[in-house]
């Protein structure tokens, strides 16, 4: 059995996922995309604030509160490989922010 020490560690350890998301608004057929370099922390961040109706997109705030949590799913459409120089990040995540947003015809979520 794993200690909580160990736990702790090893979830500091891992390299996060980084990559390209949509919120999807299942009753509207919307979807906002974005990019994070912690897929995870980025889901977690983007539900809290749409419950708690801070969250700055104010079209995606709305439909939250008309349809509510359930008609809503985080996908993750793209995660770069760990690889990649730490440099070509930033503008690795703003072209497929900028492709994946096309591709679905939605805006892109600035945090």
């Amino acid at each position: 059995m794993r200690s909580r020490k160990d736990a702790i560690a090893e979830y500091k350890a891992r390299a996060p996922n980084r990559g390209v998301f949509a919120i999807r608004c299942l009753a509207s057929g919307s979807a906002c995309v974005g990019a994070s370099l912690n897929l995870d922390a980025s889901k977690n961040r983007a539900w809290s604030t749409l419950r708690l109706a801070q969250h700055p997109h104010r079209a995606l705030q709305a439909e939250w509160n008309m349809h509510g949590e359930a008609a809503f799913q985080y996908d993750v459409l793209e995660t770069l490989k760990e690889d990649v120089l730490p440099m070509a990040i930033g503008d690795l995540l703003k072209k497929s922010t900028r492709d994946w947003a096309a591709r679905l015809g939605a805006p892109i979520l600035l945090f």
